[in-house]
């Protein structure tokens, strides 16, 4: 049994304007000795913008008073969400999900000193969720990929588009590409292209027609009866790409969301070394867990872990709590390991 120590919270919403609502799924990356963590930061209205501060040992020693991030473009106007972190020659690379008020897409950004930061635009495409399911091949990909399609229809609209999120880069190329992982529901998937600007319509069309060559994870327990998505960025092994991902489980009285780690391949992140049959930890505490009182969507209680750095021989997961707080858990790596290696495939 693994050892899941609870490092307790770390980070609540401030008076501030642009987070008085909710601080959450925060990017994390060590430098020096200092974790820079880049959080959701929600205003009233439900506005999101990247907050930005700075933890020595799970303190915070620095803490910006306004966004390092704001909306300012038409696709990311009611918010930047869910920001992820990774460093790769030379650039650390900030993905976040683009929200327009109805469609979901991934940006990103670049920077070279974790201060200055360049937007480079969305690059995941602007098809109709209608059109891309047209293209999903007819063998070989599981049903509930369709499924997913008439659900966002129903519930956003016709016309929504290819809806992503929980997208990031390898922090390493693979025979000198890129490897973007990405969310279609209802699983994860890699795409690997040479550049950016390569991921235009077109280039998305002719992968959706492979798609299911291209799934990392698909849902297979019962914790992850609704869907799987990505989490923080994978680290490298000796064993394999360690991934810490969320997945979402309905239940009758709404969707919970829980923290789940899996080994991937070193050269094939599309082949699965070992994945834990349970979760690795659930919403337990008060600030974990919603009030079902409360007039709220459908959550019981959320863990949804985006950030993680190694000190000392342990990981240290860093997750929105309940939608509401930025809190931490930490665990032993090599035990961690151990236990994927014995969760056989």
């Amino acid at each position: 049994m693994l050892e899941i120590k609870n490092e307790g919270v770390i980070l609540e919403k401030t008076d501030l304007d642009f987070e008085n609502e909710a601080v959450l799924n925060p990017a994390c990356i060590e430098v020096d000795g200092v974790t820079h963590m880049f959080y959701r930061a929600v205003s009233t209205g439900n506005f999101s913008t990247i907050g930005y501060c700075q933890l020595k040992d799970n303190n915070v020693i620095q803490r910006h008073s306004s966004p390092i991030l704001v909306p300012g473009h038409e696709y990311e106007k009611h918010g930047l969400e869910d920001p992820k972190i990774v460093f790769l020659d030379g650039f650390y690379y900030l993905f976040y999900t683009a929200y327009d008020g109805r469609n979901a897409r991934v940006a990103y950004a670049t920077s070279t000193d974790l201060v200055h930061f360049e937007k480079k635009g969305p690059i995941t495409p602007a098809i109709t969720y209608d059109e891309a399911e047209d293209l999903f091949p007819q063998v070989g990909l599981k049903e509930k990929y369709r499924l997913f399609e008439s659900h966002l229809m129903k519930e956003v609209g016709k016309r929504v588009l290819l809806w992503e999120k929980d997208a990031f880069i390898f922090p390493k190329k693979f025979n000198g590409k890129f490897a973007l992982i990405h969310r279609i529901l209802p699983g994860m998937q890699v795409i690997y292209f040479d550049n950016f600007s390569q991921l235009n319509e077109e280039y998305w069309k002719n992968y959706l027609k492979d798609l299911n060559k291209y799934i990392m994870l698909d849902p297979k327990y019962w914790f992850e009866s609704r869907n799987i998505g990505g989490g923080c960025p994978p680290i490298e092994t000796e064993e394999g790409w360690l991934l810490i991902y969320h997945a979402i489980e309905d239940t009758d009285d709404g969707k919970i969301y829980r923290a789940c780690a899996a080994l991937l391949d070193l050269k094939d992140p599309t082949k699965e070394i070992g994945r834990l049959e349970e979760p690795l930890f659930s919403p337990e505490e008060p600030w974990e867990k919603r009030n079902l009182k409360e007039p709220c969507n459908d959550l019981v209680g959320v863990v949804f872990p985006s950030g993680s750095v190694i000190r000392n021989g342990r990981i240290y997961i860093y997750y929105g709590a309940d939608d509401r707080l930025i809190a931490c858990r930490s665990v032993n790596l090599k035990e961690l390991l151990i236990e994927l290696k014995k969760a056989r495939p």
